[in-house]
């Protein structure tokens, strides 16, 4: 087995290259086929499942509490099982966990490890696993991106053959939201990237960064009869054209993030379906409101009133999304759809400019192909931003380069986000000591409501609390949240088992086991 190939940046460059153009690397997936009829009747075990994925590098990891780029999700998704997850509706799905229950007061939850539940292996899950699991993620010298959401863990502690308590330093009614996060994945005591596993569908066969990931059905896994393929091959690539043309020419089975532009077209072909999801996903442009020019509410105000959120959703994603009011999180009971939309005003966007005293503004926007749609997202808002008198530059990177050193450090950028609830994405990219916060937002009177939120208990008056910190963020937030993407992937006629899913993930979030061929 191999799990760390290493390559060189002009080989991964080069390796993609001939991805596009039909290497026998591809071909040794499985080849081509035929045009065939749409499988019907039961699910049918065996094959090679091909799957082209958007991104990755030489950066990739099998770590499952650090995966940042697609490519690494999408294996997060597939070698390892956190507590419990969304499912396909965003409901809650036990995994690991057969429950999650609060105390009262909601001070100490306790998990119940689903019997029988087995690692890769064939050894069985303890609770044991799940104290040292939550060890390496909250390791104070080395935390993972998992450790900021959860601050208010005090200790992990196995009470039973099958139970593990999660104390908590205050109540956090929603602590089992904060759980459900791919990035918290059920690993084994003596865990080594050395031998990556966990309890999830499939285990590691190869594993080459940059490039490829082949994996093979876990026999031990916890769902009878699944996973139905035999092998699961995730193959990154860079560029739109490379993935696109890899699903036409029948060298891969299914690719994530289709170009909105090209819908129409693979539509058409008989050969290929089309999966649509209607999602959270958002793709803000983020400013750093502890920097020039953005650190005036003024000037963010204006950069918000310059955006056309109707032609960004028509024009950049073809009508496949719903317009957004700078506000994440949609499907929280809590989110705060009574304030006014906001819509493009030019005149009070100058105004804005000129009281701030930057009329004739000039900034550099940085991005990169992280989503389907955020280059375009770019052009057209430097486009836009003409009207008011805003020099937009754009500086495009790979998107390696996007995560790499300087990532966090971009004055104008973009980025993006799967659904998530509330309060959990608020820790993950809206606070101080948060992993991704792009903006270095740092709101005082935000951080209090925040807090006094997650400690709330009572429902009614925790999501008053909530709808509080959302107008402070509608107001002087660093975000520009121009509206949430339908997640637009494609696949070949003979593969089933694939539904639409609302956590924003690719291709059902990601979750193969479910697949099979015909």
């Amino acid at each position: 087995m191999s799990f760390d190939k290493r390559i060189t940046r002009r080989n991964f460059l080069l390796g993609s290259a001939a991805l596009a153009a039909s290497t026998p690397l591809l071909a040794a997936c499985g080849g081509g086929r035929s045009a065939v009829a749409a499988p019907t009747g039961p699910p049918r075990r065996g094959g090679t499942l091909r799957v082209g994925v958007t991104g990755g590098g030489s950066s990739d990891t099998l770590d499952p509490h650090t995966p940042t780029t697609n490519p690494d999700i999408a294996r997060v998704r597939n070698l390892y099982e956190p507590l419990l997850y969304r499912d396909h509706d965003y409901e809650f799905e036990m995994l690991v966990a057969e429950s999650v229950t609060p105390s009262p007061d909601a001070r100490v939850w306790t998990a119940t490890i689903r019997e029988g539940i087995r690692f890769h292996d064939g050894r069985p899950v303890t609770p044991a696993d799940v104290v040292a699991t939550f060890r390496r993620i909250m390791d104070p010298d080395d935390p993972k991106s998992g450790a900021s959401s959860l601050t208010m863990l005090d200790e992990v502690v196995a009470t039973g053959d099958r139970t593990v308590e999660f104390r908590l330093n205050e109540p956090v009614a929603v602590f089992d939201d904060y759980l459900a996060q791919y990035s918290l994945g059920i690993v084994p005591a003596d865990f080594s990237l050395d031998r990556p596993i966990g309890t999830g569908p499939f285990r590691v066969d190869e594993f080459t960064p940059g490039l490829q990931s082949v994996f093979l059905r876990n026999d031990h896994y916890w769902r009878s009869g699944r996973p139905y393929v035999d092998r699961l091959v995730l193959i990154n690539f860079g560029e739109d054209d490379a993935r696109v043309n890899a699903l036409l020419s029948s060298q891969v089975d299914a690719i994530d993030q289709v170009p909105v532009a090209l819908v129409d077209v693979l539509r058409s072909d008989e050969r290929l379906r089309i999966l649509s999801s209607e999602t959270g996903t958002w793709l803000p442009f983020t400013m750093r409101v502890d920097r020039p020019p953005f650190d005036d509410v003024r000037v963010r105000q204006a950069m918000r009133l310059i955006v056309d959120r109707e032609q960004m959703i028509n024009q950049v994603l073809s009508g496949q999304g719903r317009l957004g009011n700078d506000l994440y999180s949609p499907f929280d009971p809590a989110y705060a759809s009574d304030l006014p939309q906001r819509r493009r005003n030019i005149p009070e966007a100058r105004r804005l400019l000129a009281e701030a005293g930057k009329s004739g503004l000039e900034v550099e926007l940085v991005t990169a192909p992280i989503q389907a749609g955020a280059v375009e997202a770019a052009q057209v808002f430097q486009q836009q931003a003409r009207a008011a008198g805003v020099t937009v530059r754009l500086k495009r990177l790979d998107t390696t380069t996007f995560f790499g050193e300087n990532y966090l450090s971009w004055d104008f950028a973009q980025t993006f986000w799967y659904t998530r609830n509330y309060l959990p994405q608020v820790a993950s990219g809206s606070l101080p000591d948060a992993p991704f916060n792009e903006t270095h937002w740092n709101d005082p009177e935000f951080l209090d409501l925040v807090g006094r939120a997650r400690r709330t208990v009572d429902e009614a008056q925790r999501t008053e609390l909530l709808r509080q910190a959302q107008r402070i963020e509608y107001e002087r937030g660093g975000m520009i949240i121009w509206g949430f993407l339908n997640q637009v992937d494609a696949y070949q006629v003979y593969v089933a088992g694939l539904v639409p899913d609302r956590t924003g993930l690719p291709l059902s979030g990601y979750s193969f086991c479910d697949v099979w061929l015909g």
